[in-house]
Parts: C-alpha cells; structure tokens; sequence
C-alpha cells in the first residue's frame, strides 16, 4: 500500500512525475485516461486565470482582502476531481478549484471575498461548508460531519483542507485525535505551502515533516510532492478508498509553494528570496503536467493562448455577475447571528444605522 511504502518516518516524499513532466514512477501512476488529464490541465487554467484577475481586480478597488492560490492549482484540482455529490467539503481559504469542482459558482466566489454574506451559500454547491479563515477551526467540524456519516451510516467522506501554519493550532491535533478515534472517513490535506504568513515551517515545528504528525493519532500520513498532479490524485485516490473502507482518517501533507503573497495585504519580499521564488516557479505544477501532455502528443504549447482568451471572457462575465449584486443592507450584518435577532443585538443595528446617518451628513459638510 502507499502509505507503507512512504512512511514520514523516512521523510520520503511520493512523486511520479519531474520538474519536466517525465514519469519516473509508473508504477505508482493513477489509472486515468490521458483525456482526463487534459481536461484536468484545462481546468488547472480556469482557476489559476479566475484567482490572477482576482487579486488584479482587487488591486482594482473592485473586491477586498483577498488570499491568491497561485502555484498550488495540482492540489485543489487533483482533490477535488474525486469529491462526489455527497461528499464534504470542508475548506480553509485557499482551495479556489476544489470550490468550483464542488459546485460553486465562481461569482459566489467574488461575492464572499467582496464581503458578502450571500457568498457563503454557494449555491448549487450541496455539502460544502464556508470559507474558514479563523485558522484550522475548520477541522473540528469537518470531524463532526464524518462522526455523523458513520453514525448515520451515510455513505460519503469529508475532505478538509489546512495550512501549514495550521499544524501549530489546537484545533488541528484535538480533530487528528478524534478523527482518529472514531474512524471518521476524512482526508485531512496540509497545503505545506512553505509559509504561514512569513513564518517559515523551520519555524513553526521541529518535525521533519508534517505528515509525521499523523503517527500520534494512529492514523495514515503521507508526504506528497503537490506540484504533482499524478501523485497528488494517487495519493488521494488511496485516502478515499482507506476512508470508504471504514478504517478512518488519512493525513496528506502537500508540498508546495505559495507563489503569490499571503494575502492581497502581504508583500512576500519582506520575509523570502527571489531565488527561492524561482527554485519554486520551476516546480511549478501546469509547467509540469503540460510537459507531460506535451510528450504524449495531446497538447502543443500554442494552444495555451486560445485557452486563456475564451476562460478570460468567462471570467470577466463572472465578476460582473459579482458587480451587479446590489449592496447589502446594513441588517445583514446582524441578522445572520442568530435565528431570532434579540434585543440587545436589534439595538446595536439601530445605534450603527444611526452612525451610517450622522457619518452621511458630516461627508456632506
């Protein structure tokens, strides 16, 4: 099994395929139809070209804070080819292509990071929990769902995504420990993306990796390359299976590198090197499995552009489906607390629609 031939222990990492898009593992390689890569590769695109035109429009003044998922496409995308309807998605904040594979709409997706609370439904998206950016609070209720899924006996598994910052908080070892207890069916998946904010992971753990840390919980770990399309989807295709069979939980640490800064507020200069920039851009996972379908005579490096012009226009209707929403009311900020508004939080919206008042009146002066 997979998990036994890449023991944390020996901090192996599994790959399949090179910087270059050779295959140096084919024995590990997913039974999947060169058709499906490309389609995979193509999609690989749509997100990466949906999360560059979001940061441009945030820096735009058209959206706010944002947290860009450049250079860690494979993962995402790899995961979420595999989610079925009744699956669960359980994400942190850096997951655009899981969400669209899921079922939301890439305006749903504007709408949240422009700051609207309709955003969070994702409709048309069943079984897909909101954006966490409250760090690793995610992972509790993503072992709460797959308790349920065992106890109802439900047929469906919970795929919960983490930083590696993430690792350093409660939340993630108290959901390890229970998961692992209760056989929960989730796949937890570290995005190891070098950083939390500027802390290195030198800094944040002594463990000589992150998958390690399954070993406490008595459950599977495994390091994988996620600039990898082949062995993220291997990898994830082995969780799924371990999970179904009723045998709990699987920890996936990938590694990559998070090209782009922490947030649309972050400048990344601060606290790393371009030449570690440019160690990673060479890794980078569409470089690596076009490569790949290039050597096996699907796709031809021209055919890129035609790719990214019609996606751009896709994207562009996107957001303007996102800049035709009509501004929320102030109730909106209050009303979603509760299921019935009490008293005390009724007077706050009318204290605040009062400040909105006077601070109308003082611009006008």
């Amino acid at each position: 099994m997979l998990f036994n031939d890449f023991d944390p222990q020996e901090d192996k990492m599994f790959q399949v395929m090179d910087n270059q898009g050779n295959i140096i593992n084919p024995q590990w390689k997913p039974d999947i139809t060169d058709e499906f890569v490309l389609e995979s590769y193509k999609f690989m695109h749509f997100a990466r070209l949906a999360d560059l035109m979001a940061v441009s429009f945030q820096r735009q003044g058209r959206m706010y804070t944002y947290p860009p998922n450049l250079g860690q496409e494979a993962i995402s995308c790899a995961v979420g080819k595999q989610m079925r309807e009744q699956d669960w998605l359980v994400p942190a904040f850096r997951e655009m292509g899981a969400s669209l594979l899921k079922g939301a709409k890439l305006s749903d997706i504007y709408l949240y990071w422009g700051g609207y609370e309709d955003g969070s439904r994702f409709s048309g998206a069943p079984n897909f929990l909101p954006f966490s950016v409250p760090i690793a609070s995610q992972l509790a209720h993503a072992v709460g769902i797959g308790y349920a899924l065992n106890y109802r006996k439900e047929d469906g598994v919970v795929f919960a995504f983490v930083g590696d910052g993430g690792t350093s908080h409660g939340d993630f070892h108290e959901a390890l420990n229970f998961g692992g207890v209760w056989k929960a069916p989730v796949l937890f998946i570290v995005q190891n993306n070098q950083y939390a904010i500027s802390v290195p992971v030198s800094k944040q753990t002594a463990s000589k990796n992150l998958a390690i840390k399954a070993a406490a919980y008595g459950i599977p770990g495994i390091k994988v390359d996620g600039n990898d399309f082949f062995a993220m989807y291997r990898a994830a295709q082995e969780a799924i299976q371990h999970a179904k069979a009723g045998k709990g939980p699987v920890l996936i640490e990938a590694v990559t590198f998070r090209r782009g800064a922490h947030t649309t507020s972050d400048d990344p200069t601060l606290y790393r090197t371009t030449a570690e920039e440019k160690k990673w851009e060479e890794k980078d996972p569409l470089k690596r499995l076009k490569g790949y379908l290039v050597s096996q005579g699907v796709w031809k490096e021209a055919d890129d552009e035609p790719l990214l012009e019609q996606y751009k226009k896709e994207v562009e209707k996107e957001f303007a489906l996102y800049e035709s929403h009509p501004p929320y009311p102030v109730e909106d900020v209050f009303k979603y607390q509760f299921k019935d508004m009490p008293e005390d939080l009724k007077q706050q919206q009318v204290a605040y629609e009062k400040f909105l008042q006077w601070k109308e009146k003082e611009s006008q002066k």
